[in-house]
């Protein structure tokens, strides 16, 4: 069977804002508030529950009743007859989730799918393991979000380590991803200009923050929340996490809370669930790799490599580059890795900055790479992550006007 043409409709895709954890979200389910978020944003942008066949949704940390996955998501939706997998993998969760809706398009599996990415970081469970041989039959227990913060069980390290790690490979200073810091916290606020006019294209503002029972509104919010204003002299104050180290606080993101969703689908559907039919949005190209042992924010520079590989072209042919970087090293790492300048990556902001929720982190980052390339005039984007495990995804997107 030939592969069918997939594509993303303009305006198919949202965001709630990122809250940093133990904010506004944290004791909010984290599925139940991404169907809230998708029901009020497919709503809005008038795309009918009743085109969605297929479903996949991506979250990271267990939520209870999260055994239900999927399915349970588009129930709550009003989509009770959408089915789908439920997909964890860490902070390429997003990635991953669009390339599984845009393959099963391409197959002819599916003709309209729902991506959703959602995870609370905030008040992560604290798992117990049975073992009844153990003293006592009391078993082994896990805190799911620190205790995987804190060591990687095979690389036996924290994931700060593994930013030190690249620093001293590449010879990156502390002072160095303090500038980086700087610039990326100032393309942020380029987002947040004219009232937030750039996020106001994707993100659902002000956010109504369901009560705990879903029943009704508690809150709104006007945007992301828990980002700390940064300054030369603040930075200067800080020292490095670890002894010896070049990574401090600053030069690296913090834990959020937050959800995020896509259309994907054929061409032609497309074009009749788009909010503006004369621009198209084509996934081009998927990449995957895996780094060396403890060197996770170096992973992101094979999996380019292969999604370029993947859509024939080079790094000189992209216009706009995204990345998940939790850490400021990452995107000097990349940027010296391909050639090119770390200040013209990231425009509008990044996770370093905005907070990382983990599963929907990469999915917002995709969909502001869209957003840049639709605001000057069409292009070639190319969103790149790293994640747990020294692990990474990359995509390559291609975004035309029509009336260009």
């Amino acid at each position: 069977m030939a592969a069918s043409p997939v594509a993303i409709p303009y305006g198919g895709y949202w965001s709630s804002p990122f809250v940093k954890w133990q904010g506004a979200l944290a004791d909010r389910h984290a599925i139940r508030l991404a169907a809230f978020t998708a029901r009020e944003a497919l709503a809005a942008r008038g795309i009918p529950l009743d085109a969605i066949d297929h479903g996949v949704l991506g979250t990271s940390v267990p939520q209870q009743g999260a055994f239900y996955g999927m399915p349970w998501l588009a129930g709550m939706m009003g989509a009770e007859r959408v089915a789908g997998p439920t997909i964890a993998q860490a902070c390429a969760t997003g990635v991953r989730i669009v390339a599984s809706a845009a393959d099963e398009v391409s197959s002819g599996r599916a003709g309209c799918v729902l991506a959703v990415a959602a995870d609370r970081v905030s008040n992560g469970p604290h798992l117990i393991y049975p073992d009844a041989r153990a003293p006592g039959g009391a078993g082994r227990h896990e805190h799911w979000v620190l205790d995987n913060f804190e060591r990687d069980p095979f690389a036996g390290c924290a994931m700060v380590d593994t930013a030190e790690n690249v620093a001293r490979r590449i010879g990156a200073t502390l002072e160095e991803q303090h500038e980086v810091v700087l610039a990326r916290a100032a393309q942020y606020e380029a987002a947040l200009a004219e009232d937030r006019a750039f996020q106001r294209r994707y993100m659902l503002l002000p956010f109504p923050v369901p009560d705990r029972r879903f029943a009704g509104v508690a809150e709104t919010i006007e945007g992301d929340v828990g980002i700390y204003p940064t300054s030369p002299e603040k930075l200067a104050r800080l020292a490095p996490v670890r002894e010896g180290g070049t990574v401090t606080l600053a030069a690296q993101t913090h834990p959020a809370d937050g959800n995020a969703g896509m259309i994907v689908t054929s061409v032609e559907r497309a074009r009749d669930l788009s909010a503006r039919p004369e621009i198209s949005i084509t996934p081009v190209a998927f990449g995957q790799s895996r780094e060396e042992k403890g060197y996770m924010p170096a992973a992101p520079i094979e999996a380019t490599r292969r999604a370029l590989a993947a859509a024939g072209i080079g790094i000189e042919a992209i216009d706009a580059v995204k990345s998940h970087n939790p850490f400021a090293i990452n995107d000097l790492a990349f940027a010296r890795a391909f050639g090119i300048d770390w200040r013209r990556m990231n425009n509008f902001g990044c996770s370093l900055i905005y907070g990382h929720p983990q599963a929907p982190t990469a999915l917002r980052g995709v969909i502001e790479l869209i957003e840049e390339l639709v605001a000057r005039g069409g292009g070639m984007g190319l969103f790149q992550g790293c994640a747990a495990g020294d692990s990474a995804m990359a995509l390559v997107l291609r975004v035309e006007d029509g009336r260009a």
